[in-house]
């Protein structure tokens, strides 16, 4: 595969230009922090002015190369080799077009956009330009996931017949990212199935191999609403009378002064503030989003959801997302015709039919599959990846390209569609 539009100069490591220097834009720029001849960070776009500061001053950017939104980056001449395109779901769209006009490769987080039309405008806006896309979908890049997949396709436990897949997305999680936070409300962002567990869709159909047919889903916004409320609670945590606030298992002051304490200044407490001392904590609470009270935000996004899937050749498979868990990895159920696999994002159980034998892999994965550890290693599989597929011009190093993320997102469509309209739904 040719790029005309990007000709890579080969013996230098691919040159990054950051689009959304937030959480996410942040942990893929410090993947070549950490392996500089893979790849360098030389220039950022971030609306927000102490963020994007701190960020020049972290890469050592020069003035002429930090920019505050993304269309004065896109405006300029292409000076990188790389577009990472962290910028908010809704906004996804207008960067990759522009900087794939200008011969950008892209790397772009997840969701693609929030409705089937910008995904395919992203789709189109990669294969007319003739620039790799690479798309966030981190689960297929773990050691445990290729693991798994190895562990699949030598026929250990025969066909696929049925998945039971678990997304125990935690209750703190929830509070912090879904209910306080950007992904809270569906018309500022996109549903919950999207911003969370489009992972989980793109992760089942890699791992069944086989094309989504049907779909129907079920899910609502339990919990997290003005009706469960308790009586006398303040809208904000750190005005709440102590004799609620202690009691409750979502306090942003007990969970976020905590975070604190525990040394803890990554993700998630660098979305709350910059200011890492306990006046800087209880400043952003009492006058931010995130120290919100749970039962008081602007939130419509569901804290809990299952859909149910019908793939080509009869094999069925079940999602559940729930915020009611702690925090842990996924867990996932696979019955085969020969045998059946248990895996929990690192430790892989396989029971045999024949011998009656039960078979332990870990997949040396120390962490428990969640963001705190870079999804189980799936952030760093995707950045090797996909900065080698820029270095020797190879998408094919590229496991989550455009063809297979639109197809996992029109599965995401149909079954939103499926849960609003009480249906089954149909992928053509």
């Amino acid at each position: 595969m040719t790029h005309a539009m990007n000709s890579f100069e080969h013996g230098r490591p691919p040159r990054l230009l950051i689009l959304g220097a937030g959480s996410r834009g942040g942990t893929y720029a410090d993947y070549v922090r950490r392996h500089p001849d893979e790849g360098v960070v030389v220039g950022v776009a971030e609306p927000d002015a102490a963020r994007r500061e701190a960020f020049a001053r972290a890469y050592g950017l020069p003035p002429e190369r930090v920019y505050a939104d993304w269309q004065s980056a896109l405006t300029a001449p292409r000076f990188a080799d790389i577009a990472v395109i962290a910028t908010q779901d809704a906004d996804h769209v207008a960067p990759v077009e522009a900087a794939a006009a200008l011969g950008y490769h892209l790397l772009l987080e997840k969701p693609m956009a929030p409705d089937e039309d910008g995904c395919r405008r992203i789709v189109a806006a990669a294969g007319a330009a003739g620039v790799m896309l690479g798309v966030c979908h981190v689960l297929r890049y773990t050691a445990y996931t290729q693991a798994l997949r190895r562990v699949l396709d030598v026929g250990t436990i025969g066909d696929i017949v049925s998945v039971e897949h678990l997304e125990p997305v935690g209750y703190w999680h929830q509070a912090h990212s879904f209910v306080r936070g950007h992904w809270r409300n569906e018309a500022h962002s996109s549903p919950m199935l999207l911003a969370k567990s489009c992972h989980d869709l793109d992760w089942l159909r890699y791992v069944v191999g086989l094309p989504c047919e049907r779909v129907s889903s079920f899910g609502s916004l339990k919990h997290f609403r003005r009706g469960d409320q308790p009586p006398g609670a303040s809208d904000r945590c750190v005005t709440c009378p102590p004799e609620i606030e202690q009691r409750c298992p979502y306090s942003a002051t007990r969970y976020y002064l905590g975070q604190l304490e525990a040394g803890n200044t990554g993700w998630p407490l660098n979305v709350v503030t910059t200011d890492f001392t306990p006046e800087g904590v209880l400043d952003a609470l009492t006058r931010g989003p995130y120290g919100r009270c749970v039962y008081a935000c602007d939130n419509d996004v569901v804290d809990h959801q299952v859909v149910n899937f019908g793939f080509a050749g009869g094999v069925t498979a079940t999602f559940t997302m729930t915020a009611f868990t702690r925090a842990r990895g996924r867990e996932t159920r696979i019955f085969g015709t020969r045998g059946e696999l248990y895996g929990d994002s690192q430790i892989i159980r396989v029971y045999d039919f024949l011998t009656g034998d039960t078979t332990e892999l870990d997949s040396d994965v120390a962490s428990d599959g969640s963001i705190l550890s870079g999804h189980g290693g799936g952030d760093d599989g995707l950045m090797k990846a996909f900065l080698a597929a820029v270095a020797h011009d190879d998408p094919s190093l590229i496991l989550s390209g455009p063809q297979e993320t639109l197809e996992s997102h029109l599965m995401v469509f149909a079954a939103e569609r499926a849960r609003h309209e009480g249906r089954v739904v149909a992928l053509g």
